[in-house]
């Protein structure tokens, strides 16, 4: 398991490989359709990326007394973001981005320049990843995006992952189907 911590320089994310398993603390934002369209589109974007994590989520919030409270934190499909990742990874020198499913070449590419990974969460674990949301530092958007397409900032602690898209180009999503095809070629 390797310990990653925020901030996430270039030459730590750049050392993980596809297959590694990863443990995440520190400051965690939220991002998903409405944040990526808003960035692509010239918004300015309130928070500062660089050496960041992104996680392509839309968590469940309550509003209490003393703050908010996560109830569920589970990986949003990324791939809707392929139309923007890549250039949201140029621009904001995000080191990290989380979600599920995978993304595409494009994005893979614009990881391997810019020094980037790729980290698999599980979906359906949304109960088990609130519980690694230590706090809610603030959020932005919230009555332009709502609360699911709002962005979050969460102070986490032991958010696991898998890399499953490094900087180096390899893609487990890649080795898998290749897999496959090889097993249903043989199959068929």
């Amino acid at each position: 398991m390797k310990e990653l911590r925020y901030p996430f320089d270039e030459r730590q994310v750049r050392a993980l490989k596809a297959g590694d398993s990863v443990s995440i603390s520190g400051i965690v934002h939220t991002g998903r359709d409405k944040f990526h369209k808003f960035f692509a589109d010239g918004g300015k974007i309130p928070v500062d990326f660089h050496d960041g994590a992104l996680y392509h989520c839309g968590p469940v919030c309550v509003k209490r007394e003393d703050g908010w409270t996560v109830v569920s934190a589970g990986p949003t499909t990324s791939v809707r973001e392929n139309p923007y990742e890549p250039a949201f990874i140029k621009s904001s020198g995000v080191r990290i981005i989380i979600g599920k499913g995978g993304m595409d070449d494009a994005t893979l590419a614009a990881m391997k320049k810019c020094g980037c990974v790729y980290v698999q969460a599980v979906g359906g674990a949304g109960a088990l990843y609130a519980a690694s949301v230590k706090k809610v530092a603030g959020v932005d958007f919230l009555d332009k995006f709502g609360a699911a397409e709002a962005c979050w900032h969460f102070e986490v602690e032991g958010f696991r992952g898998v890399v499953a898209m490094d900087a180096h180009g390899n893609s487990l999503f890649d080795k898998v189907a290749s897999a496959a095809d090889k097993q249903l070629k043989k199959i068929l």
